[in-house]
């Protein structure tokens, strides 16, 4: 598998950085994983959105999920689809079909007449396994302010586990045991004095990873305000794997 980072900043787009957004492909099949604010053009420069197999959506928070609005207009008003297009899949939260209609309607009556149905094929996540061709995804719940999951693809042998929005919880630590590479967010230095079920400092998925036993940790959605630096320090102190920033542009082969 070869995972592609499109964006990688937290909450909010830095200025040299979209927010979440990945590419993963693994035996012909590319799956979009979130779609942030900015995500929909480095999207592009990698491949045709019409070759997108499916789509995960780990919550609705507008940092995962803003660009969507970007691919349902390219979709839907591309003057020139494939004749082999028929229905993207979006594997997304339950209330993704009316909350990201909702884009796209000018009044309530419009919002429910358009539920998207003629473009995208909606997959209600839930806990257990999907498969997107050969590629298996894993779900597991995760603990943050919405209803939000972590995912775990898998393709002959090899695994990535990305955490989505959450803290520190078993789920994770057993949906992420012995991953070939954790993706994981770590939006700051410190959660003291934070709200909980929020995210994971860089301390804390490095704590995560450990125990999980992963074999490489990429950590991402740090926050544009906060101490990149200072997060990579707090991981690489408490993992002894390879421990990296994400960066817009780069690839894992997994």
């Amino acid at each position: 598998m070869q995972l592609t980072v499109l964006g990688c900043s937290g909450s909010a787009p830095g200025p040299d950085r979209p927010t979440s957004g990945y590419l993963v492909e693994a035996a012909g099949i590319r799956i979009a994983l979130e779609l942030g604010g900015g995500v929909f053009g480095p999207l592009q420069q990698r491949c045709d959105p019409f070759e997108l197999d499916a789509v995960l959506l780990s919550h609705l928070h507008l940092d995962h999920c803003a660009d969507f609005s970007a691919l349902t207009t390219y979709l839907r008003a591309h003057p020139a689809p494939p004749a082999s297009f028929d229905r993207l899949r979006v594997l997304a939260p339950s209330h993704a079909p009316s909350r990201l209609a909702a884009a796209h309607a000018a009044s309530e009556e419009e919002l429910d007449a358009l539920r998207l149905a003629d473009t995208f094929d909606f997959v209600p996540l839930e806990e257990g396994r999907f498969t997107v061709g050969p590629v298996s995804i894993e779900v597991a719940p995760m603990r943050h302010i919405c209803e939000a999951y972590a995912f775990r693809i898998s393709h002959e042998g090899a695994s990535l586990v990305f955490t989505g929005d959450t803290v520190p919880c078993p789920e994770l630590v057993a949906l992420a045991r012995g991953a070939d590479l954790l993706l994981a967010d770590a939006a700051w230095r410190e959660q003291a004095g934070r709200a909980n079920y929020l995210h994971m400092s860089g301390r804390e998925t490095s704590v995560v990873a450990t125990e999980a036993g992963v074999r490489r940790l990429v950590l991402t959605h740090v926050l544009p305000w906060s101490d990149r630096d200072g997060v990579l320090a707090d991981a690489v102190e408490a993992f002894t794997g390879p421990v990296s920033l994400a960066e817009p542009g780069a690839t894992y082969v997994v």
